[in-house]
Order: C-alpha cells, then structure tokens, then sequence
C-alpha cells in the first residue's frame, strides 16, 4: 500500500469465534486491508455493515437468527457490496446453499480456513488475500431477486447453425461465473441437440458442488468431465480444477497448465481445441471474469468460422474477460447474459 492509499475494510461474518479470529488474522497481516467488525450471525452482519459502509463483507452460510443467504439478500438490496462467501461446506446440501447465495448477490466462494488447514495456511491465507483485494474493487449493484431477465437480442436467427456433427459449445467464465453459467445453463432445452464445455475459474475442492448445483436447478444435465468422455448432446461438462480441459479427436482430455499460468483451467486452451477439432460448428462464450484468460482463445475461434458470443458490460460482475476479447475483435455477437442461454437455444433449434 502506498501512502495516501485506504485500506480495504472488511466485516467478517462468522458464528464461529475461532473462524473469526483465524479469518482477522489472516487479513490483518496486510497492511493494506483494515478489519472494521466482526458478526457473530446473519442480523449482527447487516447491522454491521448499514452502519460501517465496509468495502466487503466475508460471509458465512450457516448462522443462528438469521443464515448467510438472508443476510447477503439484504445487504445486496439494501446497501450493496461485495461479498466473499466463505464455507466450510464443500460438498452436498450445504454447498448448494453456499452457490444460492451466488444468486442473491455474493461474488465468489472460498473454502474457510480451518485449524486442521494449519500446515497450508500461508496459501490459503495468499488465495483470500488475493480473492479479497479483487472483490473489493468490484462496483456491485441492488440485487433484487425477481429483477426483469433481459429478452433475447434480435437478429439471432441470422446466426442460425446447420446441422454439423461437430457442433459444440464451449463456455469461459471466472468472478461472478457460478451464477452467470446457472444463468445461461437455466435457459437452454433439455433436448439441447449439442454438448457443452465450461472452463470456470474456480476454488479447488468447489467443483462437485458447483456441478450439483447446477444439474439440480437446470433442465440440461451437468457433469464433472471425465478423461476420455465423448461429450453427449444436452449434457454440460465442467473442467476439473487443477488442469485444463481439452477437446481431441472427439473426445474429452486433460493438459497440464503452463509453469506460469495464472487462470486454471484455461478459457483460452479450451476455446483454442474446440475450434481445432469443430471449426466453423463450434460456438464460444466468454462470461464474466476478471483479466484476459479466454481473448486469445475465442479469437481463434472465430477466425476460423466459429461464432463467438460475449456477456456484456452491464450484467457482467467483472467485464475484464469479455471486454478482453471484445477489443481483440473476436467477438461477434456482444449479449446481455439472459440473453446467451436463449440465444444458443435458437442456434441449435431444428
């Protein structure tokens, strides 16, 4: 932090006091981030945060008098600001409840910090460091539930696909992805007559709840990708973490990413093997997401024949992606997000 700089000031929401403190002292070793409160539920939190105006907000979801959903619809309605949810709960029931909370306005989810997570603490207390100074820049708005869906851009039928046993979708997204993909995914058929590919930037051990989440709040079914799979139509593969996923003679693969990659799994490495192996059938989506990860990939993709579609500024969390590969020129079609399901919808209608 350089001088004249203001800390970035948080309120932890936790009903665990050693949650808390483990949280206030990861955050506090930096001198450019200032802990103003600390919450021990729901209510305390929204109190906390009318009156203390925080730059963000770690939220747990399990929490007495009022839970970590209530609390973020609230605040998102109310006095909108970032907010970092931070779960123990990785897997099944309590992971769906973390990704809802996506919904009603939360950014992104982060695995909390645990005294049995004492022998890596210093890269999980890096990882919400890093989550923390990114979010917090982000400039949110009222999150009402129920809010207008934006209608399909006219003219989509100009870009009608033809029948072409290649045709696939690829799908890159990174902050505020979980919610724009279960935005997109919520709006295609059951009987999506093409295959789905997603590389989503995402914490490590998050996936199978993300995939859960999905496959129960979406009609097309969604899977973690396997290595070898041949991508079915109407099913939705994401990549796992930790590796990048690859499409190669027709069947689903996994790379090892580069000693300096940045964004795992790469947007670019899937969008660059779709298009080798589908050409002109293939369609790509860059959603929201901070930095480039996913420009150069879609670029390829329409250089040869491709379509490629990307969010747009106003319903994007972060434009960083999209806005990415909007000015490399390898976008053709820029589209509200509850415009893109719709849109790949009517690609793929007979």
């Amino acid at each position: 932090m350089t001088p004249g700089d203001k800390p970035i000031r948080v309120v932890i929401a936790d009903d665990s006091l050693v949650a808390r403190e483990m949280l206030s002292q990861i955050l506090k070793s930096d001198p450019g981030i200032e802990v103003v409160g600390q919450a021990h539920d729901g209510k305390e939190a929204v109190e906390l945060v009318t009156r203390l105006r925080p730059d963000l907000v770690t939220m747990d979801i399990h929490m007495p008098r009022m839970d970590g959903l209530e609390a973020t619809e609230r605040i998102m309605a109310f006095t909108p600001t970032p907010i970092l949810v931070v779960s123990s709960s990785v897997h099944g029931e309590g992971m769906g409840r973390a990704f809802d909370a996506l919904n009603r306005g939360a950014l992104e989810v982060i695995k909390k910090p645990e005294p049995r997570d004492w022998a890596d603490l210093d890269r999980i207390g890096r990882d919400l460091l890093r989550k923390v100074k990114i979010l917090a820049r982000v400039r949110v708005i009222t999150h009402v539930s129920g809010r207008r869906e934006h209608r399909a851009a006219a003219g989509l039928s100009a870009l009608h696909r033809t029948a072409d046993e290649r045709a696939i979708v690829a799908v890159g997204s990174s902050t505020g992805g979980p919610s724009a993909l279960f935005a997109v995914f919520s709006a295609l058929p059951v009987d999506l007559p093409v295959p789905v590919l997603v590389a989503q930037h995402i914490a490590d051990g998050f996936v199978p709840g993300l995939v859960a989440w999905l496959d129960a709040g979406c009609s097309v079914s969604v899977v973690a990708a396997e290595q070898g799979a041949v991508p079915e139509p109407g099913v939705v593969y994401l990549a796992p973490t930790g590796s990048n996923m690859v499409l190669r003679r027709g069947r689903i693969g996994f790379a090892e990413p580069a000693a300096q990659q940045l964004y795992i799994p790469s947007a670019d490495t899937l969008f660059e093997s779709v298009s080798e192996s589908a050409g002109g059938a293939a369609v790509g989506a860059i959603l929201t997401g901070m930095g480039a990860d996913g420009a150069r990939g879609l670029k390829t993709l329409h250089d040869r024949g491709g379509l490629a579609l990307a969010q747009d500024e106003a319903t994007c969390t972060v434009f960083g992606m999209p806005k990415a590969a909007i000015e490399l020129g390898g976008v053709d079609q820029v589209l509200p997000l509850g415009s893109i399901g719709p849109a790949i919808a009517e690609l793929f209608a007979s």
